[in-house]
């Protein structure tokens, strides 16, 4: 006999959160509770409000397959219109009662006598749940440099992730620590009201011009009246990845034509920077992929700017009215911005996740985070990730991966409501799914490709990123073995 209904706690209100929610309420789950430690959804999409802050990945991709968007203004949707599809969607499907917000959880405690989790917020409150899901997210957390005199500054210094947006910017000298994915967004925008902008650059990328472009009324209408337009566009987009990118990303044989595609697309974007010695130094001499590769149609436009200098020394330290650089030279400003990415290796940190036997899962992953199709990790029964190790993809959509997952939870809360009290899977399935995924990763550009990415850990193992297509990973989330698993009824 089951139980009644099945009580599921989900640890975050992304794009993973959300999605999962909504498919548990379309599989028939009420008991759902959606932890957050803001004040509203969206995850990334709420934190990052940086100037210019946008997707790198198509639109009618990056969105969910059972709720397309035929409204999106562009090509690359903008940060303020990916927050308010996630707010849609979680009031087109009724998740505004299952929502907690203000609720950031510290510790989660399983129970072995009762087959349950005690989770426990930094509000004193005190919830358990027969089921737990971490959304987390792989990008949820700010990464800062552990640069000597940051609290010694004397000006605003704030992280691109965690923008102040009351800090006055025009007329002023900012310094830009960092330029990737975000820097290369709210540098050109930053340029037109700043008096000087310094950019320490840690290491260069390639970029490429991004095809972005505003969808015109009558393609709005027109996906709206024949909704498989807006889907043969998606499958298009999802085709392109998938048939010609992440081979070449994978696949040893494929990785010679990549990297001339790409170093003729991103070299042709690059000579559009008039300074020869600045396009030496923003010329990068790792194989393209190691890194996402970064698209903008205006960032080296801002580089030709005269008040515009890329920095290439390091950063030696912060002082009251600037920086210093390991060539002895000072720096000044009056405004520090952290482009600094994110701790993407901290699956579940600052939480701490307690399974069998008291151990801690941040413990258990001290010499690299692992999990069973980035989902499950022995001894913590009842529990799974979302975003976890090895599910991020080096080009393409994670939200494609995020569906795969929710179809692979929702049968794990099946079996949990259906007669199953406990699922822990088992030690020897973890270390031979691992074991396959970091022999298949050793042979591509991620880990060859000779850059320094978050991709890789410490150790320089590769935590993040699957080392197949989007398919091969819907094939192998689509049914969930039960003999993965140790049951208990």
């Amino acid at each position: 006999m089951g139980r009644h209904d099945l009580s599921v706690g989900i640890v975050g209100s992304g794009f993973s959160g959300i999605g999962l929610a909504i498919a548990l309420k379309r599989a028939g789950f009420t008991d759902l509770t959606i932890l957050e430690r803001a004040a509203g959804p969206g995850g990334v999409w709420r934190d990052n409000t940086y100037p210019g802050a946008a997707c790198d990945a198509p639109s009618h991709l990056y969105s969910y397959s059972f709720a397309p968007n035929p409204d999106w203004s562009r090509r690359f949707a903008e940060q303020p219109e990916i927050l308010a599809y996630l707010e849609g969607c979680a009031d087109t499907f009724g998740l505004r009662r299952h929502f907690r917000f203000g609720a950031e959880v510290t510790d989660a405690v399983f129970d072995p006598d009762t087959a349950r989790w005690t989770v426990h917020t930094a509000d004193g409150g005190l919830l358990r749940f027969d089921l737990l899901v971490s959304a987390c997210g792989q990008l949820s957390n700010p990464a800062y440099p552990p640069i000597p005199g940051m609290a010694d500054f004397g000006g605003d210094l704030f992280h691109s992730a965690r923008w102040n947006h009351d800090a006055d910017l025009d007329g002023k000298r900012i310094a830009v620590i960092g330029n990737g994915a975000s820097a290369i967004q709210f540098v050109p925008l930053l340029t037109t009201s700043a008096a000087k902008i310094t950019i320490f650059q840690q290491e260069n990328h390639w970029i490429s011009r991004k095809p972005d472009r505003v969808y015109p009324r009558m393609r709005k209408a027109v996906n709206r009246r024949l909704p498989f337009v807006q889907r043969l566009s998606r499958l298009g987009i999802f085709l392109w990845f998938e048939l010609l990118l992440n081979p070449a990303l994978i696949a040893p044989a494929h990785r010679f034509l990549l990297s001339l595609h790409i170093r003729a697309l991103c070299l042709f974007a690059l000579r559009t920077v008039a300074d020869p010695e600045l396009r030496r130094r923003l010329t990068p001499r790792y194989e393209p992929g190691c890194k996402r590769i970064l698209t903008s149609s205006d960032y080296y436009a801002a580089l030709n700017r005269p008040h515009v200098r890329v920095v290439d020394s390091a950063i030696t330290g912060i002082e009251r009215d600037g920086l210093r650089t390991a060539d002895g030279r000072g720096h000044s400003a009056d405004v520090v911005v952290l482009a600094t990415g994110f701790r993407a290796q901290d699956f579940v940190a600052p939480m701490r996740v307690t399974g069998l036997y008291g151990r801690e899962l941040n413990t258990v992953w001290k010499s690299g985070a692992r999990a069973h199709l980035g989902l499950a990790v022995p001894g913590f029964p009842n529990f799974f990730l979302m975003y976890g190790p090895n599910t991020n993809v080096g080009s393409g959509s994670i939200v494609h991966m995020l569906e795969s997952q929710i179809a692979y939870i929702v049968q794990a809360a099946r079996l949990l409501r259906d007669g199953i009290t406990t699922m822990e899977v088992r030690e020897d399935v973890l270390d031979s799914f691992d074991a396959s995924v970091q022999d298949r990763l050793a042979t591509t550009v991620w880990n060859q490709g000779g850059c320094d990415s978050w991709y890789l850990d410490p150790a320089r193992r590769n935590t993040n990123n699957w080392p197949g297509s989007m398919t091969s990973y819907r094939r192998r989330t689509r049914f969930l073995d039960p003999a993965d698993y140790r049951l208990t009824r």
